[in-house]
């Protein structure tokens, strides 16, 4: 069962920083899934494209979205998330989390 981390992320004020925000997280918490739980929500081929979907938004928008994850994705390539932070508290308890509603567990 996971514990509730409460973390807050910045609100951007754009719809491609909210897209930003929305993929930079997707790619965190998967990266901990499967690298760091060897378990697997999404296609590979879906986690692919949302890889290349940052990779190109932060090229085209660099200034859009920030919080306290940027150092990990300054001059990420998408290739893969394994050196992400995927034993961050934050991010593992959003993983585990993912994975009790995918296996019907009530917390």
């Amino acid at each position: 069962m996971s514990k509730i981390i409460k973390e807050s992320f910045p609100n951007p004020e754009t719809d491609v920083g909210n897209l930003i925000k929305r993929r930079r997280l997707q790619v965190l918490v998967h990266s901990c899934l499967y690298y760091g739980m060897d378990e697997s929500l999404v296609p590979d081929n879906v986690f692919d494209k949302w890889c290349k979907d940052l990779v190109q938004l932060l090229k085209d928008n660099p200034n859009e979205y920030s919080d306290r994850f940027d150092i990990y994705f300054k001059d990420w390539d998408g290739i893969s998330g394994y050196d992400l932070p995927i034993r961050d508290p934050w991010i593992w308890n959003k993983a585990l989390r993912l994975l009790e509603v995918q296996n019907g567990i009530e917390t």
